[in-house]
């Protein structure tokens, strides 16, 4: 796939979105099918278009990895103005300075695996009362105020909380104008479901390439579409809210729990 191996130098990238999905391969050195994550990055450029920047096939959940995927993206010139934790160590690796966004629909579902069922749609409701705050002050005053509430009956979800805010909360040192389309992975979901539509055809991959093949003509077909789209992800004008008087560090958005 062409936007593989591009180089990544021709703009700089305001936000990149890191999410991965699991597809089934035959691992011949083991002798047994395995689940393999096939991750993918698109970004947001600096004038709010999308493009499709990489992807890889691997273990999600080592550092290792993601710090391989993101060193080539950095080779072929990726310059930037998921919560597995070897993702946000790669992260701080290869891209100082870069602020890590943790995907609020993903650590919602990690919040919910700790309440009763009586009481999920409950605590989803209070839990979505944060993000309608006007300012990040009001933001950050709510998540407390949710935390201290949710602790009285179940405890297990303080320590959640606690470790989880700062990246949970990320998108709010950037323009409002952005929160609602980079506090959450949306953006790569129906890239994430043509993958999983097509998958479905095969269902059992003999090799990784096979699965780069796929997912590339996958991942081929909408970078083409964005780039004759008129409509911009993000308004230039938004965009250039990023610009004057403030730090442009990029926020990655990712799928980790």
């Amino acid at each position: 796939m062409r936007s593989a191996t591009r180089t990544l130098g021709h703009t700089t990238f305001a936000y990149v979105y890191l999410d991965a999905t699991y597809l089934h391969v035959r691992e011949v050195s083991l002798g047994q099918v395995v689940s393999k994550a096939v991750v993918v990055a698109t970004g947001i450029t600096a004038t709010g278009g999308r493009e499709v920047l990489g992807l890889a096939v691997g273990d999600s959940e080592e550092e290792t990895f993601w710090r391989a995927f993101l060193t080539d993206l950095r080779c072929r010139g990726l310059s930037i103005s998921d919560q597995h934790a070897g993702l946000v160590a790669a992260l701080r690796r290869c891209f100082q300075g870069a602020a890590h966004q943790r995907c609020r629909v993903h650590f919602a579902r990690n919040l919910l695996a700790l309440i009763p069922k009586s009481h999920k749609d409950m605590v989803a409701a209070l839990f979505r009362t944060i993000f309608a705050q006007p300012d990040p002050a009001a933001v950050s005053a709510a998540w407390e105020e949710v935390r201290d509430q949710l602790v009285k009956t179940f405890p297990k979800v303080g320590p959640l909380m606690d470790t989880a805010k700062a990246e949970v909360l990320a998108f709010t040192a950037f323009p409002k104008a952005h929160w609602i389309k980079i506090w959450s992975n949306n953006p790569l979901e129906r890239i994430n479901k043509e993958i999983k539509r097509r998958s479905r055809v095969v269902e059992i991959f003999p090799n990784d390439d096979a699965v780069i093949r796929l997912v590339g003509a996958v991942l081929a077909d909408a970078h083409d579409e964005w780039q004759v789209h008129d409509r911009r992800y993000l308004s230039e004008a938004s965009m250039a809210l990023l610009l004057p008087d403030r730090d442009t560090e990029s926020a990655a958005i990712t799928s980790g729990p």
